[in-house]
C-alpha cells in the first residue's frame, strides 16, 4: 500500500462537495448510487457526521458519509465510503474512517460504530474488521436487510457489522 499524500486535507463536507462526492461514488461502480440532489443534502444536513478528504488542489478525493442513529445516539451508521480512483491504495479510506470516529467519540460521546456490507465486498470487509482491530474493537455481523426485502429482485443481503465499543483510548 503506498502511503496516503502527507498534505491530504481531512474535514467536514461542505454543500458545494456535493458533486464531487456524487461522482466518487458513482465512478466506484460498487456503491449503491443515491441522487445527485441526496449528496448535497447530505454535505448540508449530516456534515457534522461525515468527513471529506482533499487533496492538494483542494478538490475532494475521497468521503465518508454517517450519521447518528435516532434510536442509538451514541452510534455512528457508516452509509458510504469511497476513493477517487486514482487515490485507491493509499489507506486514505482508514485515515477518513478513524479521523471521523476519534472526531465523534470526543464531540458526541459515540461508543459504537454500525455499517453495512453486501457478501463479496472485500474492501469494505478489510477496512471495517482492520478497523476495529486497529482499535481494540469486537465486531459482530448479522444480516440486516435480506435480499427478499429490495425491489427487483437484484440486490444481495446487507450484513450489519457493529464494532465497539468505542472509547476514548480505542480512538487515538
Amino acid at each position: 500500500m503506498t502511503a496516503a499524500p502527507a498534505d491530504l486535507l481531512i474535514e467536514s463536507p461542505a454543500t458545494s462537495d456535493g458533486a464531487a462526492l456524487w461522482r466518487i461514488a458513482k465512478e466506484s461502480k460498487t456503491l449503491d448510487l443515491n441522487s445527485s440532489y441526496s449528496y448535497l443534502l447530505w454535505c448540508r444536513d449530516f456534515a457534522g457526521t461525515s468527513v471529506v478528504a482533499r487533496g492538494a488542489d483542494g478538490e475532494p478525493v475521497g468521503f465518508v458519509t454517517g450519521y447518528l442513529r435516532p434510536g442509538r445516539p451514541r452510534t455512528l451508521l457508516v452509509w458510504q465510503v469511497a476513493v477517487d480512483a486514482a487515490h485507491r491504495g493509499c489507506g486514505i479510506a482508514a485515515r477518513l474512517l478513524d479521523g471521523l470516529t476519534r472526531r465523534l467519540v470526543a464531540e458526541r460521546g459515540i461508543t459504537e460504530l454500525e455499517t453495512t456490507i453486501t457478501p463479496g465486498n472485500t474492501a469494505s470487509e478489510r477496512l471495517f474488521t482492520s478497523f476495529a482491530e486497529r482499535h481494540g474493537a469486537r465486531v459482530s455481523r448479522e444480516v440486516l436487510f435480506g435480499a427478499d426485502l429490495f425491489p427487483g429482485g437484484s440486490h444481495d443481503p446487507e450484513v450489519l457489522y457493529r464494532i465497539g465499543p468505542l472509547t476514548e483510548s480505542t480512538a487515538h
